[in-house]
């Protein structure tokens, strides 16, 4: 059915398709009443037709409703329409955790730590809301573009997991997460949850599941009678607190699991702080032995139903009638007596049922036997592949493998190492998988005369001719170009033995990326440098005055646009810097300057013609003088004053600094040197 562009309930408004699982489909849609884009998962049509799934899926969907948690997918709305089943809910933008690791294979400890974390604060939050998942698989994992981890799912995997027990006796789902009372179809807690947690925790850490097998029944019996290969044997990095972390969640008895999801969050917390401590507490059975298959009790009650039915040699239908009258007649006399048999009877079938289990696991469990020392370990002594194998088929193991290498501390013949590595008083099952690494002995090998300046993927091709161990160190080089070897150690055409590790220095080329120069003629100072320092250009700036430019704009640049050079290359620009002018004002008291007297008016007496006196005044004339104002090699003043003259004032503007003269009559009476960068100035002389 193409639901794209479909309205459901008047409100939702189907988009695309993002998402199919086995048992919805997911539509990213817009809500058109608070306007937002939500996720809709729809459940597929084989579902809609169980009356009694729909209402566990109705009352479970809702109940999830009410959870808020910053890591759980919230759900908005449970509805149908057109029998269509469907859940609204918050529209997520990231990628499942299942998709992380196809992408990236095994996950740092510490990113996977944060992501357990994160899904069993979660689970402790549904948890004490009664709210159990029944399906934590990296598939139900979302995680965010900011790495926030959102479990979605919430109880649609219980109202699935209800449907099909009941009606069939059996369980669907991811069953390579399922834990081993899920996998039976038993009673599954919180402590299921933790258990596909700690599944989900050794795929992030391995890569891989724990338990796999050609089909799912396969699978759900080997997560109810096999144990787990310790994580660390598939990556040696796992911090011991972060492995034991693992196998304690995935315990087969829930007993010995961790009994909340508080617990691990502790263990969790505590394994960021001090990785390398053996702090977890893991419990041990007290028969040591995995736990295996045992029949529920809704197979027991249905075998006991078929006895009832079977009929018994020597009685007659009457016979029957005639007990079951009296045993009718005493219930209804003696009221108690009913409830007391169910008891009875219910514990009869758990004893039972659990003396059978231990019968069974006593049975089957496979033997285990302390590893063997066969490699030399802690300086035991090594011994033969002959003698290893013979020691190990004595003590019951058949799937051994062998592998050869050169060495040269381990004697041909002898074995250099073996997986699982040798711990004292550490039992592995006899039908473990035994990898022997055995010595080839030491071999002297010509290095090749030319490797330096050659293409790293012909020298590898050379030195795998030659099976020689190498390693590949990168390093920049500004003159070497990419993926051409700088150094070899040891030396081109030198004897070594095949187990040398060769190691390569090859050049990962210019630390420097290409960019190319724009221009930045006429542009501001300050956006061209802002331009060139973004492309990581070294920017030397030197001023020159020009007259025709704008004050504070780039006149030429030493590279033009278009060029390419390299980060940290440097590049010229002359930026036009016009001088500061001011004005200054000499103001000249000419008669001070030169300690001019005035000439005084003289009276001279005489007597006339007549005989009569007569006196005469005469007042001499004032001398004039050449006043001349220099600045610099301009002169801005020159003419002549009397010499009583007390305010000759000139102005003159103009920049740099300039020497100022005052000269009278061709004489300097005055001299001072000017800075006019300073400002405007005023100078008195006299």
């Amino acid at each position: 059915m193409n639901l794209i562009g479909k309205m459901l309930n008047n409100r939702y408004e189907i988009l695309e398709k993002i998402g199919n699982g086995g048992m919805a489909t997911v539509y990213k849609a817009k809500c058109h009443v608070l306007n937002r884009y939500v996720a809709i998962k729809i459940l597929k049509d084989e579902f809609t037709t169980d009356s009694d799934f729909i209402k566990r899926f109705n009352t479970e969907a809702q109940s999830a409703a009410s959870l808020t948690h910053p890591n759980i997918v919230q759900i908005y709305d449970v509805c149908n329409e057109d029998n269509l089943y469907y859940i609204v809910m918050e529209l997520i933008q990231g990628k499942t955790l299942k998709e992380i690791i196809a992408e990236d294979g095994i996950l740092s400890w510490k990113w996977s730590i944060n992501i357990a974390i994160q899904i069993a604060s979660a689970l402790e939050t549904a948890h004490k809301n009664n709210i159990i998942h029944r399906d934590i698989k990296p598939h139900n994992i979302i995680i965010t573009e900011d790495g926030i981890a959102k479990v979605t799912d919430f109880g649609i995997a219980k109202a699935v997991s209800n449907s099909t027990i009941t009606a069939f006796g059996t369980t669907i789902g991811s069953v390579h997460y399922f834990s081993p009372e899920h996998a039976r179809g038993g009673y599954t807690d919180a402590k299921s949850d933790l258990y596909s947690l700690g599944i989900v925790m050794y795929e992030m850490l391995t890569g891989r599941v724990p338990f796999d097998a050609d089909t799912p029944v396969s699978v759900a019996l080997k997560q109810v009678q096999e144990e787990p290969t310790d994580p660390m044997k598939y990556n040696p990095n796992i911090p011991i607190s972060v492995d034991r972390i693992i196998l304690k969640a995935m315990q087969k008895d829930p007993n010995f699991r961790y009994q909340n999801a508080t617990e691990m969050l502790q263990d969790l917390s505590l394994a960021l702080k001090k990785p390398n401590e053996d702090f977890v507490e893991l419990a041990t059975r007290s028969d040591d032995a995995p736990t295996q298959k045992v029949p529920t009790l809704y197979e027991l009650e249905m075998e006991k139903n078929n006895d009832r039915k079977a009929p018994k040699v020597g009685e007659d239908g009457e016979e029957k009638k005639k007990k079951f009258a009296k045993i009718r007649a005493f219930y209804a006399k003696h009221k108690w007596a009913k409830p007391v048999t169910i008891i009875l009877v219910a514990i009869i079938i758990f004893v039972i049922a659990m003396y059978s289990t231990i019968a069974i696991l006593n049975g089957s469990r496979p033997e285990q036997v302390d590893i063997p020392n066969v490699s030399g370990a802690e300086n035991a002594e090594r011994m033969t592949k002959d003698d290893a194998i013979k020691l190990l088929n004595s003590l019951g193991f058949e799937d051994i493998t062998i592998e050869e290498e050169y060495s040269d501390d381990v004697e041909e013949g002898y074995v250099i190492s073996q997986t699982p590595e040798y711990k004292s008083n550490f039992k592995i099952n006899v039908t473990e998988k035994i990898t022997l690494v055995v010595s080839k002995g030491q071999k002297i090998v010509t290095l090749p005369k030319k490797i330096i300046g050659k293409n790293i993927e012909d020298v590898k091709s050379e030195l795998d001719e030659l099976e020689l161990k190498y390693e590949i160190i990168e390093e920049n080089s500004e003159k070497v170009e990419k993926d051409i070897v700088i150094e070899v150690d040891p030396e081109e055409g030198e004897e070594i033995t095949a187990a040398t590790t060769v190691k390569l220095t090859v050049s990962k080329g210019s630390a420097y990326k290409d960019v190319t120069v724009p221009s930045v003629i006429n542009e501001t100072e300050s956006n061209a440098l802002a331009k060139l320092t973004a492309l990581n250009l070294v920017v030397n700036v030197t001023y020159e005055e020009n007259a025709s430019k704008s004050d504070g704009i780039v006149t030429s640049q030493s590279v033009s646009a278009g060029k390419t050079l390299k980060e940290g290359d440097s590049i010229e620009l002359v930026v036009n810097k016009q001088p500061t002018k001011s004005t200054l004002t000499v103001n000249v008291n000419l008669k001070s300057l030169m300690n001019y007297t005035e000439p005084k008016p003289t009276t001279e007496t005489t007597t006339d013609e007549n005989g009569n006196t007569v006196t005469t005044t005469e007042t001499p004339e004032v001398e004039n003088a050449t006043v001349v104002i220099e600045v610099g090699e301009d002169t801005i003043l020159s003419d002549t004053y009397p010499m009583t003259k007390t305010n000759i004032s000139q102005s003159w503007t103009t920049s740099g600094v300039k020497e100022v003269k005052v000269k009278v009559n061709g004489v300097t009476k005055f001299t001072q040197t000017v800075d006019f960068n300073n400002g405007n100035q005023t100078i008195n002389v006299g």
